[in-house]
């Protein structure tokens, strides 16, 4: 069993993900992991598919191509993943959130702080709220794994740094964990 990536991007409208899981059901594959959510009012989903290794990849990419087309999509890719072991993934134990008024460099400022200490983002969300206000407000959510033995009170100074270069809020709190 091989693994690949799809993307996609478009107008949002109802029948994107019925159209594309309709080519993968087609084909035998199986979704193991996915995300999905409107942007700006396109559409976008990221999904990890499980392939068949007798699948016809080529004739896939084709279907695929199809949807695209006929659904007027912006993107729409399919890329092979290097094979990792699903147990060697962060885990995230905080979460970082962020708010101020909008401007570009905020998340490329907080996200260095993090990469700086080895800190691993593994979900990210961001949001542009501008009704009803004279300036936009930003607003960054980020859950984040700290490698073993990262203190997070320096974490904190680090970000409160950013915060006031910035001109944001933030804040770090452990993450609460559930269980599925």
């Amino acid at each position: 069993m091989r693994h690949y990536a799809l993307s996609g991007v478009g107008r949002d409208r109802p029948g994107i993900v019925a159209a594309v899981t309709e080519v993968l059901l087609r084909h035998s594959l199986n979704i193991e992991d996915s995300q999905a959510t409107i942007l700006r009012g396109h559409f976008t989903m990221m999904l990890v598919v499980a392939v068949p290794d007798a699948a016809d990849v080529a004739a896939l990419t084709g279907d695929l191509v199809a949807v695209r087309e006929r659904l007027e999509l912006e993107a729409l890719t399919l890329s092979e993943l290097t094979e990792l072991d699903p147990a060697s993934e962060a885990a995230p134990s905080h979460i970082v959130t962020l708010y101020g008024a909008d401007h570009p460099g905020i998340v490329h400022a907080a996200t260095s702080a993090l990469a700086e200490r080895g800190v691993d983002v593994t979900d990210m969300t961001t949001k542009l709220a501008a009704e009803g206000q004279a300036e936009p407000l930003y607003a960054l959510m980020m859950e984040v794994a700290l490698p073993e033995g990262t203190d997070a009170g320096e974490l904190d100074v680090a970000l409160e740094r950013v915060a006031g270069e910035q001109g944001v809020e933030v804040s770090l709190r452990p993450l609460e964990q559930d269980t599925l």
